[in-house]
């Protein structure tokens, strides 16, 4: 483990010495400071476009995040902003090595001569997959919720703790997108677990309703269905079907509702497939159907939204032994490839996309949806 904790230190390391020499270090982790200082400072999270008061030029973003976020982001708000980075990337480092942990324990898998070593070595290797290690850069937060859901789901809810679901309510309060989740703690037969989701997500945000209740109205009537605050949606970096049929269609309004419709479609199958493998026992398969029918069917996926890839490579490599080597070298070669953020023809469509741009512009997409049907096909 003292791999993990090296690993750990160097971006706390950095971030200090980038808070010395001033680098520009966080470009979310700057929101997240952001936010929470302006809940401390008692000012409107979303009236404005930006946060200017607490954002340096070069990270001038909205704070997009539900109400209750800016309350757990406090702990950000004192540290200088590459030193709150290097925080975050320490925590987030640290989740990812319980992610793998969790992840070899749950597929009993050895790959190396103990847990402890296959956990230190698959923590380095994940790091350099574009999703993980483009959360780790941003200052993003998706390692930290996808431990707590895992954490939750395959560990506190297995038990049968009372405490169930709370940690993927927590995971809510900070994005929306972990609510997925409730809909697979009530298909595996855990509606207990689902209730205190739903209660320690509204919990929180009925804490900042006393606290701002301007801003959780604001946020639920306005900020949340306002998609100026969202970004460019139409990017390669958008790896959700609403992104695909924006860039296939230059655009058009109606992009959402085809994504919805086709997510509608697939929804009894991701049911089926995830309750299969929740009835055989192998709890985890059935947690990243979830989690790959939640990245396709969310209007927006970044890239960095895909560090589900890491327990998933674990269980293909747990299962495919050293004969069936290739799936996770595929695998491995499209999450590691950095395609989407290289593209010939750019991130961007409207720069001229030529139909081989179009064909490796949805490449994250391709993961659930080939994958899901072969493992349908062999039921």
């Amino acid at each position: 483990m003292v791999l993990i904790g090296l690993l750990a230190a160097l971006p706390l390391a950095v971030g200090v010495i980038g808070w010395l020499a001033g680098w520009p270090l966080g470009m979310d982790s700057v929101v997240y400071r952001a936010g929470a200082n302006t809940l401390l400072d008692g000012d409107p999270l979303y009236d404005t476009p930006t946060l200017p008061a607490y954002e340096p030029e070069w990270a001038l973003l909205p704070f997009t995040y539900p109400p209750a976020a800016a309350l757990l982001f406090v702990p950000l708000a004192p540290l200088a902003i590459p030193v709150a980075w290097g925080v975050l990337g320490a925590v987030s480092v640290s989740c990812l090595a319980v992610v793998v942990w969790l992840s070899l324990r749950a597929t009993g898998a050895r790959l190396f001569a103990t847990t402890a070593t296959a956990t230190a070595a698959l923590t380095a290797a994940a790091i350099l997959l574009e999703p993980v290690w483009r959360t780790i850069s941003l200052g993003q937060i998706n390692l930290v919720l996808m431990a707590l859901v895992m954490v939750d789901v395959l560990v506190v809810g297995a038990r049968g703790s009372r405490w169930g679901g709370v940690l993927i309510g927590v995971a809510s309060a900070i994005k929306l997108t972990p609510l997925i989740f409730v809909a697979h703690l009530v298909f595996i037969g855990r509606w207990r677990d689902a209730i205190r989701s739903v209660a320690t997500f509204a919990g929180l945000q009925g804490v900042l309703l006393l606290i701002s209740p301007y801003d959780v109205v604001r946020y639920f009537t306005h900020a949340l269905g306002d998609p100026e605050r969202i970004g460019t949606i139409h990017w390669s970096d958008n790896q959700a079907l609403n992104g695909l049929f924006l860039r296939l269609t230059g655009g058009a309004s109606w992009s959402l509702a085809a994504a919805i419709a086709v997510g509608a479609v697939l929804a009894p199958f991701a049911v089926l497939l995830m309750r299969r493998y929740q009835l055989r026992g192998e709890p985890l398969q059935a947690l990243l159907v979830t989690a790959f029918y939640g990245l396709l069917v969310s209007p927006v996926s970044w890239t960095h939204h895909w560090v589900w890839a890491v327990p998933l490579l674990v269980v293909v490599l747990a299962h495919g032994g050293r004969r069936r080597w290739w799936p996770a070298v595929v695998l491995t070669a499209v999450f590691a490839s950095y395609l989407l953020l290289i593209l010939p023809g750019g991130r961007d469509p409207d720069l001229g996309w030529s139909v081989v741009d179009h064909l490796l512009g949805n490449l994250y997409l391709y993961v659930p949806l080939v994958l899901g049907g072969l493992l349908w096909s062999r039921r």
